[in-house]
């Protein structure tokens, strides 16, 4: 299959994956059952929305999270979801967290429609960045980053949660990707439900570095493909929307009290250093 094949073959084969959108056969998912397993991973977690289920997410910075975003509407009135009702559990392993925050602001790409159709169009657009409610240090967390460029015809890796693992993340170490064209990508990779928004990463330059987040799934040739999309313009637009939604910090205000030095409200908080002592 050349990379010129794969739109029309993904118009001919695309299929719906249902509500959870990412689902396939998981037989090749290896579950990271010993701590030193999960470690490297930790910055990849769980995304829990409350009543509707939840997908995986992946630290970027100490403050922005990536996951795809049809996981942050419902998937009964394709409203986007209320911050307040999601959760980031980072590293989540058999109940126990490596971070634990909530979110504070949603992004997800204007040119995603969330009418439950995977279109060629929302794929591509099927990303969204979240601003938790406060940063994990990078002392306690590195976060991962998204790569420049994608390589077709290279091997691929994906962490995700899914259903029967909902505690343990879980990777497949060796898939393809079988094409790339026009921002959306194909690939071999093995998912299920939970697996949305979960990490594609390339492993061309040490440490992984997240080329896409699983989308769905169609079928090419008889045989389930994963669905993903290209990152770098898409994020970048993401990244601005969410500097020019972020929400302002109020300013205090404090007056002057005429003929004095203090500010009024405040009497005596501020303290200056003067010159050769304090």
């Amino acid at each position: 299959m050349t990379v010129r094949q794969l739109i029309p073959l993904v118009l001919a084969f695309m299929v719906a994956a249902g509500a959870a959108h990412a689902q396939a056969g998981n037989s090749r998912l290896k579950g990271m059952a010993s701590a030193n397993d999960a470690l490297a991973w930790q910055a990849v977690g769980r995304l829990d929305a409350r009543e509707t289920g939840f997908c995986t997410a992946t630290l970027i910075t100490s403050e922005i999270i990536l996951t795809a975003a049809h996981c942050v509407y419902a998937p009964d009135t394709n409203d986007l979801l209320d911050p307040q009702d999601l959760t980031f559990r980072a590293g989540l392993r058999k109940g126990v967290v490596a971070a634990e925050r909530g979110i504070a602001q949603i992004e997800a790409h204007p040119g995603y429609i969330p009418n439950g159709e995977m279109t060629l169009d929302n794929i591509r657009h099927d990303v969204a960045l979240l601003r938790l409610s406060d940063p994990i240090p990078t002392s306690e967390l590195d976060p991962f980053i998204v790569a420049e460029t994608a390589r077709p015809n290279g091997s691929v890796s994906v962490v995700s949660y899914g259903l029967g693992r909902e505690d343990l993340p879980s990777r497949q170490d060796q898939c393809q990707l079988l094409a790339a064209q026009q921002g959306i990508l194909m690939m071999n990779c093995d998912v299920t439900f939970g697996s949305s928004g979960a990490p594609v990463f390339s492993h061309h330059n040490g440490r992984g570095q997240i080329i896409s987040v699983i989308s769905g799934v169609g079928t090419f040739d008889g045989k389930r493909v994963t669905y993903g999309m290209s990152l770098p313009s898409v994020v970048d637009d993401l990244k601005h929307r969410m500097r020019a939604n972020a929400i302002k910090p109020v300013a205090e205000a404090r007056r002057i009290i005429p003929g004095t030095s203090r500010l009024g409200g405040a009497a005596g908080s501020a303290k200056f250093i003067r010159p050769g002592g304090s």
